[in-house]
């Protein structure tokens, strides 16, 4: 009986309002969106869209990002065992060629390895228009980050959290699928605890969830039964843009079976009022603070390793 009853609500997912830009003003999209905090997919205002694997050697070449070693193994252990998530999984810095050879010869998708928010403000990316435009275009102000790259093989799932600044995630080459939770769903989601930080640091989030979104154990988290309610999904392709407004849920798995790739960025949150009265927002704050000793503490120990460079640089990249 329980099984059907999930079943039935995982289908019942709303859908994602679809709008393309010729017909979207400023002023439209601050008032039914922004204003709000509603996600949206854009349409029509990427121009280079396809990202893919040659275009990208040909563009990063030998310049070095940090790649993510999740492995698929822990996608079936109980979330609550996980001693990191996210920025806190083992990293290792390579050249970009070097990730590349590992999504062809299909090792990244045997081990799920992951480039995740890499900037690209030293690469020769960072002077694409239609990225660089975006936020003018939309009325958007004050970037919160540099623009992100994100580039994996398909199956990699980011795992169900938040973000405390509206972002804009561009598709790029290939398809991603996005489950999305309103934010008044907060306590039904079932988040790591706050008292998590001051254990791991920033090695655990507790703006993550606890519980798998497709596959939920009601059981053990009954209150996400009221949150499959309020569900959302989207399939976004090529040349197709998502807001996401800060405090949004969200899981993004790639799909297919070659390489994905994505760039976001994220952005101050407008109207104030939407940022100063959202619990979500504040508990992420006080996360930090938590995490704090611990992350000053790692990077003591690392300033007297012999490659300390490298351990810094992996500090720093989980904040």
């Amino acid at each position: 009986m329980e099984t059907k009853s999930k079943s039935k609500l995982n289908n019942a997912a709303k859908r994602v309002e679809e709008i393309n830009f010729s017909s979207l003003t400023l002023k439209k999209f601050v008032e039914s969106y922004q204003k709000n905090g509603i996600p949206v997919v854009i349409t029509g205002l990427l121009q280079e869209c396809d990202w893919n694997l040659d275009y990208l050697c040909d563009k990063l070449g030998e310049q070095k990002f940090v790649a993510r070693f999740y492995g698929h193994e822990r996608y079936n252990q109980d979330k609550r065992k996980w001693a990191n998530i996210g920025s806190g999984v083992e990293a290792k810095i390579m050249s970009f060629t070097d990730y590349a050879n590992l999504l062809r010869n299909h090792e990244a998708q045997k081990n799920d390895i992951y480039l995740a928010k890499c900037s690209i403000k030293n690469t020769p990316l960072a002077n694409i228009d239609s990225l660089n435009s975006l936020g003018e275009q939309l009325g958007l102000k004050r970037p919160l980050s540099d623009l992100n790259l994100w580039i994996g093989p398909g199956s990699h799932v980011e795992c169900l959290h938040y973000d405390t600044g509206d972002g804009t995630l561009m598709q790029l080459h290939g398809s991603k699928k996005i489950v999305l939770f309103p934010p008044s769903q907060l306590h039904n989601i079932y988040p790591f605890p706050l008292y998590v930080h001051l254990l791991h640091g920033l090695k655990l989030r507790s703006w993550f969830s606890q519980v798998y979104p497709e596959n939920p154990d009601l059981k053990t988290f009954p209150k996400f039964q009221e949150a499959l309610l309020h569900k959302y999904e989207v399939i976004l392709n090529p040349g197709e843009i998502l807001y996401i407004p800060a405090g949004w849920w969200h899981e993004v798995t790639a799909l297919g079976n070659e390489m994905v790739c994505s760039v976001n960025r994220f952005w101050r949150v407008y109207p104030t009022s939407r940022a100063v009265f959202s619990w979500s927002r504040w508990r992420n704050f006080l996360g930090f603070l938590l995490g704090l000793p611990h992350t000053l503490l790692s990077i003591g120990i690392a300033i007297f390793s012999s490659d300390r460079k490298q351990k810094i640089s992996k500090i720093l990249q989980m904040l």
